[in-house]
């Protein structure tokens, strides 16, 4: 429930109506331009001018980063239309009644002294060392600021999309980090803008002087009969003085502007940061101590000055190095703390071990990460039309839909060690794949059907390894006609981190995967979970899983899986038998995956002679263990008759699909993954009753 105005502190009731006071501010600026004021109001807001300026002047000392005076370019026009107001204010009372109230009169009269060529001079010195000085610089750094701050946008955007992917900040941290780059942006754009406004004020100043200078005069002698030196005199002193008062604040807020548009790197308040900046080093200090005294022993040059301030420096000076040397004995005692009191002398300690958590940062490994060479990064980049992030995320969306596989976000690094088209992809920290991408080329791939070879550069398609050349744009629709497949090289990295999830996504379920999914299931179909979690493990299961991912048997229905588990469980925990128990009631599942359109599923069926020599080189079983003894010849005997078979479906158009005994289904699997990754091996069982099969050969 919002707090009543009634409970506020005075403080919160301020901020509460802090807009209609600047609705009010904004109607007095105009009223002022209109309507006569009298003395005693414009001493009021005189006073408050100069005391605004005073206080943005020393909020800028504290504020960190431009951010905190987000406000600053709106408010710098407020105020500057709130001087220029006064200034029309007592310009019209000094012409009118040659009175604009005390503080006017008294920056006059008493501030340089009743002398109005002094009070020019001043004026003049103040109007130079504002415009010339300080808000040209501050000027050139807001426009300069906001240059970079616009150029640097797209890598701020990258690092976030980076983190992101990576899983180092959520959705609502990369959003507020946005934001907060957009702000940044913003408020330099602004400020380029607002240091225009300081520019004019310090021109219509000198401006608005002269005219007054003028009419004063021109109303002095013509109008009231007065003397030429006394209506220069009384109306030079009042312009002046009105001048002063407008100059200063100006100049405050000019001085506020420069140090708010050049504070890019601070991390304290600026009078730490300065005192610390002059203070870092001894030498300095002690080096102008000499010096300044050389200059108090300097005949005719005043001796107490230089001499206090030398001594000064050198006091500062030895402050600094005793602290400094107080640090380091500090830092050698950290480092020293495990040493034994008995050693022997002239003996070091050894070095001291690194820190807990630095080696933990060390080891630390990102279950996904793509290396890319410095020429790939527009690739990435949103700034520079680059969608893989976005294509990154439609793989991981893919990836949980065909397979049931949650792939964690995916980090993307540049390393400036490989080639500049290069990229890298880890899975656990290790390489499981690599290509070379040609980012304003397109990779076209012979698949068969064309006679006429391309020019281009020769490579190899990296997720297939497939002969191919990189052509250029213009080459695209000619390479097409050919018969040639003709991808761009987002699609060619895209496909190729589809192949290596797809083979590696086993390493990517951990235990910790495990634990949501059960979780998850937990929340829909909590008998189910508790049953099987009262008979395995959560390696257990993991295993399981791991073996299906491997083979590309979707586990998106996990409701199924874990009645399967929770059955068989009870029978054995070998994660062989239930992989195969669990693959068995997936029976659908696997059909509708190998099937055709037409719903028929072709394979090559493993001969009843290889299966008998398989079975009887087979050492126990799947439920207590088992071990397998072929021959090495007879093992790679087998391999060429399953790879010509394979090959030969492939020709046809067909997916290729061995059909075994589910007696040996496992055991014929582990051998050929190593050599035929992508074959898949079905057993009787695993087909459904109302599929059609369609035999193409038997693998003697």
């Amino acid at each position: 429930m919002a707090e009543s105005t009634a409970n506020m502190s005075p403080f919160k009731k301020m901020l509460h109506y802090s807009d209609i006071g600047m609705a009010a501010l904004v109607i007095l600026i105009v009223v002022m331009m209109i309507i006569p004021l009298p003395t005693w109001l414009l001493d009021i807001l005189l006073s408050m001018n100069i005391t605004i300026g005073v206080v943005v002047l020393l909020s800028t000392f504290y504020a960190r980063r431009a951010l905190d005076l987000a406000a600053f370019p709106t408010m710098l026009l407020i105020v500057t239309l709130f001087r220029l107001a006064l200034n029309v204010s007592t310009t019209r009372l000094i012409l009118l009644n040659a009175d604009a109230g005390q503080v006017v009169s008294a920056f006059g009269n008493f501030v340089v002294g009743g002398n109005y060529v002094v009070g020019a001079v001043v004026f003049l010195i103040l109007v130079v060392i504002q415009f010339v000085v300080i808000t040209k610089g501050a000027e050139r750094v807001a426009e300069v600021a906001a240059r970079f701050t616009l150029d640097a946008m797209p890598g701020k955007q990258m690092a976030i999309d980076a983190d992101l992917n990576a899983g180092l900040i959520d959705e609502a941290g990369a959003k507020e980090r946005r934001l907060t780059i957009q702000r940044e942006a913003d408020f330099y754009g602004s400020m380029d803008g607002a240091s225009k406004f300081v520019k004019g004020d310090a021109i219509a100043g000198l401006i608005i002087t002269i005219i007054n200078i003028v009419g004063g005069l021109a109303i002095g002698v013509l109008q009231r009969g007065f003397p030429l030196e006394r209506a220069l005199g009384l109306y030079s002193l009042l312009t002046v003085g009105d001048g002063l008062v407008s100059q200063i604040p100006a100049l405050l807020f000019s001085t506020a502007t420069g140090v708010i548009v050049t504070r890019a790197a601070g991390q304290t308040d600026l009078g730490k940061e300065i005192f610390s900046s002059l203070t870092a080093y001894p030498r300095p200090l002690f080096i102008g101590s000499i010096l300044l005294f050389s200059l108090a022993i300097v005949p005719g040059l005043p001796t107490i000055p230089f001499l206090l301030l030398a001594c000064f420096l050198c006091l500062m000076g030895y402050w600094v190095y005793r602290e400094g040397k107080i640090q380091e004995a500090r830092e050698d005692s950290k480092k020293e703390g495990g040493r034994s009191p008995a050693g022997a002398e002239g003996q070091g300690s050894p070095p001291p071990p690194a820190s807990p958590e630095d080696v933990m940062r060390l080891l630390t490994v990102d279950p996904m990460e793509a290396e890319i060479g410095y020429a790939v990064i527009p690739l990435v980049d949103p700034a520079q039309g680059g969608d893989m992030l976005d294509r990154i995320g439609t793989i991981r969306k893919q990836m949980a839909m065909e397979l049931g596989l949650i792939v964690p976000p995916i980090r993307i690094r540049d390393n400036i060690q490989i080639k500049p088209t290069e990229y890298i992809l880890r899975v656990r920290g290790a390489v499981a794949g690599r290509g070379e991408l040609l980012p304003d080329h397109y990779l076209a791939m012979n698949t068969g059907s064309a006679e006429e070879e391309m020019v281009g550069i020769p490579t190899t398609e990296p997720a297939f390894g497939l002969p191919a050349v990189w052509i250029a744009p213009e080459m695209r629709e000619k390479a097409e006609s050919l018969g040639y497949t003709v991808v761009d090289a987002p699609s060619v990295f895209a496909t190729h981190l589809s192949e290596v999830i797809k083979r590696y996504g086993a390493d990517l379920i951990t235990r910790q995967e495990v634990q949501k999914l059960t979780d998850m299931v937990k929340e829909a179909a909590p008998a189910v979970v508790d049953e099987m979690l009262s008979v395995l493990s959560l390696g257990e299961i993991q295993k399981v899983l791991q073996n299906l991912v491997k083979e590309q048997i979707p586990i998106r229905d996990l409701v199924s899986i874990f009645e399967s588990l929770a059955d068989n469980g009870k029978v054995s925990r070998s994660v062989d038998f239930l992989t195969e128990r669990v693959r068995e009631s997936l029976t659908r599942l696997i059909t509708l995956k190998v099937q055709d359109e037409e719903g028929i599923v072709t394979v090559a069926a493993l001969s009843p002679n290889w299966e008998s020599k398989i079975q009887a080189a087979i050492e126990g079983d799947l439920l207590h263990g088992w071990q397998f003894s072929l021959e090495p010849k007879e093992v790679q005997q087998l391999l060429n008759a399953v790879s010509r078979a394979a090959e030969e479906m492939t020709l046809q158009g067909h997916q290729p699909v061995l059909l075994v005994h589910p007696d040996v289904r496992l055991v014929v699997r582990r051998i050929l993954e190593g050599s035929l990754p992508s074959l898949i091996v079905l057993s009787y069982n695993e087909i459904s009753q109302d599929a059609q099969l369609k035999s193409v050969g038997m693998v003697e």
